[in-house]
């Protein structure tokens, strides 16, 4: 049995989706940022940056084993089942590479566009532009490695996973995907996954688009 300690954000999502692509038993822990559950002692003692998500796999091969940081519980989870990653060295190092392109790109770009765009208090035309910039910069990159494929490795796999929990929300951040076709079909393509919309409900689906002035108040106080 796998517990998922996690909240309804592109970092929670690819673990979730993962579970549930996997097929294999979880339960979650849903953590409230808006109170700052993740900064709490018991969630610390599992994840030190006090971050989301966390797993620990009560099945571990010496007892519960903990794994913090989304990319590397991805990893942990597809070696354990044997699935969404190649088969031999190159192959792991090539979904390796993909996992660690998003999560020191995509991901913290996203992330920082958002902060600029939604939720910091004061306006600052210059780090919003930069971020969205870099964004499309870097979906630019996934589509031109999509050409004549299908997913990121060629079969589906969790560096789709990884890139698709952050960048189907592009939206949000005011980033347009024009002239990105490849890109586009990919995202559709993996949405229409039942996996991957039954891990977008874990532990509770949330509309980006439709966050509150209140909600946006909190996120700017938890953003540390």
């Amino acid at each position: 049995m796998i517990d998922l300690y996690t909240a309804s954000t592109p970092n929670g999502w690819k673990v979730s989706i993962t579970l549930e692509e996997l097929g294999l038993p979880y339960r979650v822990f849903p953590i409230d940022l808006s109170t700052n559950e993740q900064k709490s002692p018991h969630y610390v003692q599992l994840n030190p940056n006090g971050r989301i998500p966390t797993i620990v796999d009560q099945d571990g091969l010496h007892g519960p084993f903990t794994v913090f940081e989304s990319g590397a519980i991805l990893m942990y989870l597809a070696d354990k089942a044997g699935q969404l990653i190649p088969a031999g060295a190159e192959g792991r190092s090539t979904a390796l590479q993909w996992v660690m392109f998003q999560v020191g790109g995509l991901g913290p770009m996203m992330g920082q566009a958002a902060v600029f765009l939604r939720y910091a208090a004061e306006r600052i035309p210059f780090a919003i532009e930069r971020y969205q910039r870099e964004t499309r910069r870097l979906l630019e990159v996934l589509d031109h490695r999509l050409q004549g494929r299908p997913y990121l490795l060629g079969e589906y796999s969790i560096a789709d996973i990884a890139h698709w929990s952050w960048a189907h929300s592009h939206a949000f951040i005011e980033v347009d995907i024009e002239g990105l076709d490849q890109l586009r079909a990919w995202i559709e393509r993996v949405a229409a996954r039942p996996a991957v919309q039954r891990g977008l409900a874990v532990p509770k689906r949330v509309d980006l688009s439709k966050i509150d002035a209140q909600e946006i108040a909190r996120r700017r106080e938890n953003l540390a």
